[in-house]
């Protein structure tokens, strides 16, 4: 994360008198204006935006946590040392109490139209280790239960091969598949260890239990304790769903 400390060193007694002055004249503007409720929100933001870069610099320290945790995340060696340590600071944020967190992988590794047979591999090295001992670290510390954790790759994938213009079968690939695509999620009051609808005997197709979009969206609102139905944005006068126009419902069989 860059731009946490200012370009010229400042005492701390000064950094937090500007502070001060800014949240005063936050205030002084707001009680010009009163019934605001998005200057309201707009001031909170910021708060919390100055609340983060003060504790980012701990959260991301992971020179902090045992040898032990930090070999269980693969970090340390390859392959799984960049992910690895996203996946530990992820759990770190979690516990400081960040509301939602975002991982990346630095590349679109799941983007496999060629040489499918290494690179689903290697992508499947760097990151399945990662991602299950922040699983088993969330666990073991009593966070799970109150942590949505959804994993998705890049698009479904066809079971026929894509094979490039050389036609060299051992760079053969796979091209998107838009009819069949499967998610994971864990935590939350997911039901473990469940799996939910099927595709037909080629993966081409989904058949069973089919969802969509605006279902998974539903779902995921649901479990996040938020009623989608009722859920919207104003939008030039109109109240847009984040769900969508399409007719949505929860997905109850994954429900613990």
């Amino acid at each position: 994360m860059l731009n946490l400390r200012s370009e010229t060193d400042r005492p701390a007694a000064v950094e937090r008198a500007e502070r001060d002055l800014v949240a005063c004249l936050d205030q002084v503007h707001k009680a010009d204006r009163p019934g605001h409720p998005t200057l309201d929100a707009r001031i909170a933001s910021y708060e919390l935006a100055a609340r983060m870069q003060l504790a980012a610099t701990d959260a991301l320290d992971i020179s902090r946590e045992p040898l032990a945790v930090r070999d269980m995340y693969g970090i340390g060696r390859e392959p799984t040392d960049s992910y690895g340590r996203r996946c530990l600071i992820a759990r770190r944020l979690i516990e400081r109490g960040v509301r939602f967190v975002q991982l990346y992988i630095n590349a679109q590794i799941w983007d496999t139209h060629t040489n499918m047979a290494n690179e689903l591999k290697a992508a499947c090295d760097r990151t399945d280790r990662p991602v299950a001992a922040l699983l088993r670290d969330l666990k073991q510390r009593g966070l799970l239960d109150s942590t949505l954790v959804v994993w998705g790759g890049e698009f479904g994938r066809l079971p026929i091969a894509q094979l490039p213009a050389d036609k060299d079968e051992r760079k053969a690939g796979r091209d998107h598949n838009k009819n069949a695509f499967c998610t994971w999620m864990a935590g939350g009051d997911v039901k473990g260890g469940t799996t939910y609808g099927a595709t037909d005997e080629l993966g081409l197709a989904a058949v069973e239990n089919r969802g969509s979009i605006p279902a998974w969206h539903a779902t995921i609102l649901h479990l996040l304790g938020l009623k989608y139905d009722q859920l919207f944005v104003e939008i030039n006068g109109l109240k847009e769903r984040l769900t969508g126009v399409e007719e949505a419902h929860v997905v109850k069989g994954i429900l613990a």
